[in-house]
């Protein structure tokens, strides 16, 4: 029986932080993320919030098999390092994490993208268990993605197969994406291109979350309503593009903006039943088991094969 790993999700808002054996979290506990500021300034906040998951489980790092950080980004999962990223932590390239995990806790070091290490979760443990042909699209701060073809985990060669389709152009004559190109699906919808909006709805102050935007369309809000029908419209072009790229048997959503998934899930599942050119029939479009722990499933299931 493989010992427990410390698995860290990186997410834009908030930085989840958990003890993994298996196919079960011990125990898991959230800090804000801070991401604009960086992620060295954070590094000692995560370090004292593994430190208190491992006395409150009564464990030392001797009980541990290894660290994982599932991140945003361009991940050279060989080398260990995060080698580009969009804003978020934007210093995280030039740290050297491994050596930080050696000198903090003197533990082996895994790390891989958010939505490949999500995607591994719900492969192994979730939804997706058992199958071979799977996409994963994260709806969150921004828009994620990541590919399994015939039971392998897309890469790639330098590293980004599969996990751009927050990039995917869908509006070529869009608003500038942080990326540097032009109507990507992130620009056209995503929390952070929401938070920047003010001067495009009618309200003093642009929305904050889509879980407001959500709730103000149900009630008939007229601004809310426009963005949450154009936003729809959005993850459904990016979900026929992911579809057409990697062939699934089944997509997957997950992200916090599927706490409306009630919404969501029927718009993309009857736009790609009506749109997605699948002529041996339809793709299974469903929500993740483990919508806020994938990615700590999928760190754990990383440690524990680097390990063997």
């Amino acid at each position: 029986m493989s010992k427990p790993v410390i698995a860290i999700d990186m997410g834009g808002t908030m930085i989840k932080i958990g003890i993994v054996k298996e196919n079960g979290i011990l125990s898991s506990i959230s800090i804000n993320a801070d991401s604009g500021n960086g992620l060295r300034q954070r590094l000692p906040h995560i370090e004292q919030a593994v430190k208190d998951l491992l006395v409150q489980e009564n464990l030392s790092c001797k009980d541990i098999e290894g660290l994982g950080i599932a991140s945003p980004g361009i991940i050279d999962g060989n080398r260990k390092k995060i080698l580009s990223i969009d804003k978020k932590f934007g210093d995280a390239p030039d740290i050297d994490l491994e050596e930080w995990c050696r000198q903090t806790f003197g533990l082996p070091f895994c790390i891989e993208n958010d939505a490949r290490a999500a995607l591994l979760g719900e492969w192994k443990y979730g939804r997706a268990k058992a199958l071979d042909n799977v996409v994963l699209m994260s709806l969150g701060t921004g828009v994620g993605s990541a590919a399994i073809v015939e039971g392998q985990l897309l890469r790639g060669k330098h590293f980004t197969a599969g996990i751009l389709g927050g990039h995917f152009i869908i509006n070529y004559k869009g608003e500038v994406c942080n990326c540097g190109n032009k109507g990507c699906v992130e620009t056209e919808a995503s929390t952070w291109k929401l938070t920047s909006m003010p001067n495009k709805i009618n309200h003093e102050q642009p929305f904050s979350d889509y879980k407001t935007v959500f709730r103000l369309a149900e009630e008939g809000d007229s601004d809310a309503l426009a963005i949450r029908d154009q936003s729809l419209d959005v993850w459904a072009a990016c979900a026929i593009n992911l579809i057409h790229a990697y062939d699934p048997e089944i997509l997957i959503l997950t992200g916090g903006i599927m706490a409306s998934e009630s919404y969501i899930i029927p718009h993309i599942k009857n736009q790609t039943d009506k749109h997605a050119w699948t002529p041996w029939g339809k793709v299974s479009i469903e929500a993740a088991a483990f919508p806020s722990s994938a990615a700590l499933y999928g760190m754990g299931y990383l440690i524990n094969s680097q390990n063997k």
